[in-house]
């Protein structure tokens, strides 16, 4: 009898976003997994996406590294989705994107693992210079390509889907307020379905496309940012002026609300990046290092954004009706 044990997979960052979609893939096709997040306490629900004893929270943190050991050892794969999206405390850019995405790329080398998957953003290497975000990002593909030259880089655009950050964000701003601000309206973004995003790592972890390259993950759409706060108010069922807010007068208001010890809506580094199109490079579509390399026909925002968005309509689900679909009647 074949006693063999399934592949260990260790997901740093599994309980976030893409996380918790990948894991389900992972588990449905059969592997073990190990979620690694600083506080497996509050990464329970992932358990329920296995059966019983197939998905693991376990405690690691990228800045230290016995713990980041323990999370690497035995395991086939390992997929680091660690990102932070401002700086707080010692959870700093540099420490997360660079020195701690290079620990975990070492460390898993080290420990013989068969494959690496590095979770970056598209456009980084365009918008380094003007963002530390970025910067760190881009840094940090370098320092995972150096330590583990096999490693699959990913750079996913703007994602969209069900507890998304943007969309859901917006779609809140728009039910609250009675403008919405508009800080680069010309910038272009690919908004990308979390889904593919999902699909394509696990497709890269077991080995389904060249390793060492970087791959650019972007959705079928280019729009502007206006565009896509315009869409956002549509499927909001919201009429909401745009109203053109100058970036250096964001930038100030971004400093003033980072003193506060909540969360903030926007960072000064972000509004740079509002500034710098995030869009798949030609380079990328030239070499095949898109979605189109691993198969998936992107998803559109048309398919998924009404499914969730209507949250924000005034009437709830009862404003989902085809009129309020097509450009009707909308809430004030």
């Amino acid at each position: 009898m074949d006693r063999t044990l399934p592949k260990l997979v260790t997901i740093f960052g599994g309980s976030g976003f893409v996380g918790t979609h990948l894991v389900q893939i992972l588990a449905r096709q059969g592997y073990r997994i190990r979620v690694a997040v600083r506080r497996p306490d509050l990464a329970g629900k992932t358990r329920i996406f296995g059966n019983v004893g197939q998905v693991m929270p376990i405690q690691a943190n990228l800045r230290n590294a016995d713990s980041v050991r323990r999370a690497v050892e035995g395991a086939d794969i390992v997929i680091n989705l660690v990102g932070v999206g401002h700086e707080k405390g010692p959870q700093s850019f540099e420490a997360v994107h660079v020195q701690g995405a290079a620990l975990v790329a070492q460390l898993a080398k080290q420990a013989g693992v068969s494959a690496f998957v590095h979770m970056s953003a598209l456009g980084v290497d365009k918008a380094a210079d003007v963002s530390l975000y970025a910067a760190s990002k881009f840094r940090g593909e370098q320092a995972v390509l150096a330590a583990f030259p096999e490693a699959v880089v990913m750079r996913p655009g703007l994602i969209f889907g069900q507890g998304d950050g943007f969309f859901n964000l917006m779609g809140t701003l728009a039910r609250m307020f009675p403008v919405m601000p508009l800080i680069s309206g010309k910038t272009l973004f690919q908004p990308v379905f979390v889904g593919d995003v999902a699909e394509a790592f696990a497709q890269a972890a077991e080995g389904k496309v060249k390793t060492g390259r970087v791959y650019e993950l972007g959705g079928p759409d280019v729009e502007s940012h206006k565009a896509l706060m315009e869409r956002i108010l549509r499927e909001a069922g919201r009429k909401r002026p745009l109203v053109p807010f100058p970036s250096g007068l964001a930038k100030l208001g971004a400093s003033i609300l980072g003193i506060l010890p909540t969360k903030p809506l926007v960072t000064g580094d972000q509004v740079e990046l509002l500034g710098v199109d995030n869009v798949v490079s030609e380079e990328a579509i030239r070499d095949k290092r898109t979605l189109a390399a691993f198969g998936i026909v992107p998803t559109s925002m048309d398919a998924i954004l009404p499914t969730y968005m209507w949250r924000f309509r005034r009437h709830g689900e009862f404003d989902r009706d085809d009129k309020s679909q097509s450009g009707g009647s909308v809430a004030a």
